[in-house]
């Protein structure tokens, strides 16, 4: 009988999470806020009929790689290339305000040794929540852009190459802070094998591809080329995390990256998106509350929660604006770009689950991050409407 409960989990994650996400719709916000409250509710923290089993752990560490692969897949390298080097530098100063602004009110907070040592536990720790302030989920921005009809203007087109940036400096980051957990391990190390990680995943990138257009041509059936391009996201997962120290959900993004540039791309989407949607995103972001823990919340946590996400906020605001003013963009197109970076969503809970799971992320802090991740993805389709209205683009440029 025990064996089965599996299967009653599962049902209860998927019907909780979505009918916690239809009524967030309801309600005009993201249907990823109701599928994280799905999972505080029904985990020990409410209800305590669900909980986190090492079945669901790996289902969820499969549901963060497939939304890493389908990240990779949505990267649209030619919109890239249009606003490249404006990009660049609104993502790279993007990332290096909040990473700041993260490790510095972590600091303030964390009681244990501090010492600027890169294997210092605490101090990585510190550098961590940063790392989790980087990131940038531009799927809302994007819905609420079409939405006003302003997603092909000049400050539009610039987020979405942004963000797609953000999304690689973060990771690169990222890879570089778990690969040093490890005190036995020098940092020039962890650099060199990140850097040989990425000669490799370009190589069989490549490789895969001439591959898998060949497989295309050969076969005009294109049901099996989903299963080759899954084969090959597993495979550079793998290799990242047990060769190179690499997180695997950076093999996923790159393995996406290169199936976004073959043919059938879209296809292969179109059936990764419905299994993301069907099962495995759902118990990931199910999984993420049943993680949370609403214990020992006391004043200390009730103001750092509140710190981190006023920083959170200004931090891609004023970091994202001084990219685009020093890129030669209006201040009315500079505040648009740095409110359309606000939005944390998936990536940060991607982020935030991967330093869990290797000791870089205490359980306790994982309410202070969903709240930071529910308050900034609530906000931004707020503050865009704000800024992108007629009443204040007339009233600032007559200013």
């Amino acid at each position: 009988m025990s064996s089965a409960h599996f299967l009653l989990d599962l049902a209860i994650i998927l019907l909780s999470t979505k009918l916690l996400g239809l009524f967030a719709s309801k309600l005009k916000m993201p249907q990823v806020v109701g599928a994280l409250l799905a999972g505080i509710i029904i985990g020990p923290s409410v209800l305590n009929i669900v909980h986190g089993t090492a079945f669901i752990k790996q289902m969820a560490e499969l549901g963060v790689i497939i939304l890493m692969f389908g990240a990779g897949l949505e990267t649209d390298l030619k919109e890239l290339k249009k606003c490249g080097k404006a990009s660049f530098v609104i993502a790279l100063i993007g990332v290096i305000l909040p990473l700041i602004g993260g490790f510095i009110i972590a600091s303030f907070f964390n009681k244990g040794n501090t010492s600027l040592n890169i294997t210092n536990k605490s101090f990585l720790e510190n550098i961590f929540i940063g790392v989790i302030l980087t990131a940038t989920s531009v799927s809302i921005t994007v819905e609420t852009l079409q939405e006003l009809g302003k997603l092909k203007t000049n400050s539009g087109t610039a987020i979405l190459g942004a963000a797609i940036l953000d999304d690689i400096l973060g990771i690169i980051i990222l890879t570089i802070i778990t690969s040093s957990t490890d005190p036995s391990v020098h940092i020039s190390t962890v650099l060199l094998k990140i850097a040989v990680f990425f000669l490799l995943a370009i190589i069989m990138g490549i490789g895969f591809k001439y591959l898998f257009n060949i497989i295309s041509k050969e076969y005009g059936e294109k049901k099996r080329l989903a299963i080759f391009a899954f084969s090959f996201c597993l495979i550079l997962a793998f290799i990242a995390e047990e060769y190179f120290g690499v997180a695997d959900i950076t093999g996923a993004y790159i393995a996406g990256v290169f199936v976004s540039n073959t043919t059938h791309s879209h296809y292969i989407e179109e059936k990764f998106h419905n299994i993301s949607f069907l099962l495995l995103s759902p118990i990931f972001f199910a999984s993420i509350g049943l993680e949370m823990t609403l214990q020992n919340s006391g004043l200390s946590m009730l103001i750092f929660t509140l710190l981190l996400i006023f920083v959170s906020i200004l931090t891609k605001i004023i970091g994202c604006g001084l990219g685009a003013r020093i890129c030669g963009y209006t201040k009315e197109e500079s505040l648009q770009i740095g409110v359309g970076m606000v939005s944390r969503g998936e990536v940060a809970l991607i982020v935030a689950n991967k330093g869990a799971s290797i000791g870089l992320l205490s359980p306790n802090l994982f309410p202070p991050i969903i709240l930071v991740v529910i308050v900034t993805t609530l906000i931004t389709p707020i503050l865009l409407k704000l800024v992108y209205s007629e009443r204040y683009v007339h009233t600032h440029a007559a200013a």
